[in-house]
């Protein structure tokens, strides 16, 4: 067995969305992923036990104020990027939630891997790669 690295600094984006459950489920069937927390105002997104994203309710300021200004849209110049090891699971979970599909399975020709482009429930693109 490998050891894997522990990595100095990992990302855990968060994003706002208008309705954090339907978000949460939605970014549940597309990762495969489970919930971390749970709630209307906030959720986390684990992986194989490893938060991968947080979702947080658009108008809701908690300690730190809001994080985005709700009359802009949100997700504008935003891509939310997955690499997965199972590339195909992933494609069967995408089309068993029907999500709106903006470019469908290719190959990038930069990365020289297979690759699907999504719209989440509140428009942000999400982007699941091969590993």
């Amino acid at each position: 067995m490998t050891q894997q690295p522990t990595l100095g600094m990992r990302p855990q984006p968060m994003i706002s969305v208008t309705d954090v459950e339907h978000s949460g489920r939605w970014y549940r069937r597309v990762l495969g992923a489970t919930s971390g927390h749970g709630g209307s105002e906030y959720e986390r997104l684990l992986v194989d036990g490893h938060l991968v994203m947080q979702l947080h309710r658009l108008e809701v300021g908690h300690h730190h104020g809001p994080l985005a200004d709700p009359e802009r849209p949100v997700g504008n110049g935003v891509a939310l990027w997955f690499a997965t090891g199972d590339f195909d699971a992933a494609v069967r979970r995408i089309r068993a939630v029907d999500a709106q599909v903006v470019t469908d399975v290719h190959v990038n020709p930069n990365a020289g891997h297979r690759e699907i482009w999504l719209r989440d429930p509140d428009g942000y693109l999400v982007v699941i790669a091969e590993s």
